[in-house]
């Protein structure tokens, strides 16, 4: 974070300041800010946020212990450091992102990139920060950090020599993207699609589709929003952005795409395709599996074109990432039983996109082994799309289905339903039951999906198998 002093950080959240010490108003404090009494480091900032199972007022003297100098809280604790006592932390967290991500942007200086979309955000907000990254400094979320906890701590990251800020912004309901993205007004917004994701949290994909319209609406007036040519729900965002003055960059693969992608093929070592442009047309050899991974590329070359990137430079980072995220598309275990790692979440669109690139890169004499979970928040439509995936890995002629978890049955019992009665589909209750057939049944030349909701927890379990199979 930049240096602020105490006075000014309680003006900045609206809190009372309660020096500690040897400390007063004009004390300057300049460390990480984060929730995560683990995270800190000497002269941090620590907010102690109230949770559904914990209370961070309980990790204040932790937190203390690694260096903090400061902490927010919503009441005073009986430790020796300056605290501010705001009325709500997780608030205080979002104005303070809000105050120094402004003072940072006086200096001229700094672009900010907000990231939105169904599926693909933390992938493309990887690649975006890799092709940045040559360009200066470039501050990006860690993991998924896209809520109201994570999109602020990452914003707070910022410093005066920042160049590039790139803020993924997740919505657990209407008005959460409005919220985040107004903390900081992004030039460039890219939306990658609209699909059913979280659709039983919002009450349909129209609600959804709502949503991610609001970082379209945050944009800066004059700036610009990258938007995805071929989703008519995302294309339908053109209207918005006009009204608001946002200029639109279109990516996809029709031709009405100005960053398009033609010849793409997938392979077991990447995918490639050539991106052709109004002006050039270059080829890009992505590492990472999986050909729905070539519009997150899109994505992220249309978004640094805009910032100045020339596009073979772009292309040339780009091609360095080997890995969209751990538990995402992650290869595993080793030529002999390939294991590829998807389970960090699902939904019914990237649960097809996981299934179909196994599809594609079976060689002739390899199994097709897809392990998967319940897809969450689907609300009333989670039957019907659990009856879609069992469907589609039957009709991707996947010689073993194996379904895990109670939640998911329906998904087994549509592919016995769509034919796989011989043994080709089985379910367990237990991902344990689940490993210890599949250590007996996996054999060489298999290539095996693991695919669930992060609820579902198969992530854990594609790690034991690419241990088991290494």
């Amino acid at each position: 974070m930049i240096s602020m002093t105490l006075a000014e950080m309680a003006a900045a959240v609206g809190g009372t300041l309660h020096p500690a010490g040897g400390d007063d108003a004009e004390t300057i404090v300049s460390g990480v800010v984060d929730t995560d009494s683990r995270e800190m480091t000497p002269g941090g900032v620590f907010v102690a946020k109230r949770g559904e199972t914990t209370d961070g007022h309980r990790f204040v003297e932790a937190a203390v212990a690694a260096g903090a100098a400061v902490a927010i809280v919503e009441h005073r604790v009986d430790v020796p450091v300056s605290q501010i006592v705001v009325a709500d932390a997780v608030s205080a967290l979002a104005a303070l992102a809000r105050e120094v991500v402004a003072r940072v942007r006086a200096h001229g200086a700094l672009r900010v990139v907000g990231i939105t979309g169904s599926n693909g955000k933390t992938t493309t907000k990887n690649m975006l920060a890799r092709i940045l990254g040559g360009e200066g400094e470039t501050v990006a979320p860690r993991n998924s950090f896209n809520n109201e906890v994570g999109a602020p701590v990452t914003m707070l990251r910022v410093t005066e020599s920042t160049r590039f800020l790139v803020s993924e912004f997740g919505a657990s309901r209407i008005g959460r993207i409005a919220e985040l993205a107004g903390l900081v007004t992004p030039d460039v917004s890219a939306v990658l699609m609209v699909g059913l994701a979280h659709a039983g949290g919002f009450g349909g994909v129209e609600a959804t589709q709502r949503a991610k319209t609001e970082l379209v609406e945050a944009t800066r007036p004059g700036g610009v929003a990258v938007l995805n040519a071929d989703d008519p729900r995302v294309a339908a965002m053109a209207e918005v952005a006009a009204a608001r003055g946002v200029e639109v960059r279109w990516f996809g693969r029709s031709a009405r795409a100005q960053m398009r992608a033609d010849d793409v093929e997938v392979t077991p070592a990447g995918t490639s395709c050539t991106i052709v442009t109004e002006t050039e047309s270059l080829p890009l050899r992505l590492q990472v599996l999986g050909e729905h991974h070539v519009m997150n590329a899109l994505a992220a070359l249309s978004v640094a074109g805009v910032l100045g990137v020339p596009l073979a430079t772009a292309i040339a980072r780009l091609e360095t990432v080997e890995v969209a995220e751990r538990w995402r598309m992650q290869p595993l275990g080793s030529e002999r039983v390939r294991i590829i790692n998807d389970a960090y979440n699902a939904s019914p669109d990237s649960m097809a996109a996981a299934l179909r690139t196994i599809a594609q890169i079976a060689g002739p004499g390899e199994r097709k082994v897809a392990v998967l979970g319940a897809m969450s928040e689907l609300g009333e439509q989670a039957g019907e799309e659990h009856d879609r995936v069992g469907l589609l890995a039957v009709r991707l002629r996947f010689e073993r289905i194996v379904v895990i978890g109670a939640a998911a049955r329906r998904l087994y019992l549509a592919a016995i339903g769509e034919g796989s009665w011989d043994g080709e589909a089985v379910f367990f209750e237990t991902q344990d039951e689940a490993y210890d057939y599949l250590l007996t049944e996996l054999r060489e030349g298999d290539r095996v999906l693991v695919k669930s909701s992060n609820s579902a927890g198969l992530r854990h379990l594609g790690d034991r198998l690419g241990e088991s199979f290494s």
